[in-house]
């Protein structure tokens, strides 16, 4: 279930932003209906036994979609973000997010786990879950 602070996140979006955030927020949840939701970090994510998988923030320009463990998705279309295993998609009109597409990331998602919740006691080094 869609968490409260993560429907007032989207409600102080502007309107197309917000649009791109319910329509990404609905999409997750559908996928990962088990995952618990709450804003981390002053975004939406979404967890899995206490890892973070998926989570969108707004930037400057655009709507970010960011899966955690995304540079190891054998799904194309996401770009990497960062030095661990992100990677990103961005939006700036709910119309450009191919909701098949994200569908497929999302149940990659589920699949393919890097262990970030344990990365500050290791370091700095990801371990694969899944």
């Amino acid at each position: 279930m869609i968490h409260q602070d993560t429907r007032t996140y989207n409600e102080s979006q502007a309107p197309g932003d917000q649009s791109i955030c319910d329509l990404l927020a609905r999409e997750i949840d559908r996928a990962l209906p088990e995952a618990e939701n709450r804003v981390w970090h002053a975004h939406p994510v979404w967890f899995l036994d206490g890892n973070p998988i998926v989570g969108y923030s707004r930037l400057k320009n655009c709507v970010r979609l960011l899966f955690w463990s995304g540079q190891s998705f054998a799904t194309p279309g996401l770009a990497s973000e960062g030095k661990f295993k992100a990677a990103e998609a961005r939006y700036t009109a709910a119309d450009q997010v191919d909701t098949d597409l994200v569908r497929r990331w999302l149940a990659e998602s589920r699949e393919i786990q890097w262990d970030y919740a344990n990365i500050v006691k290791r370091k700095g080094r990801l371990e694969r879950l899944k």
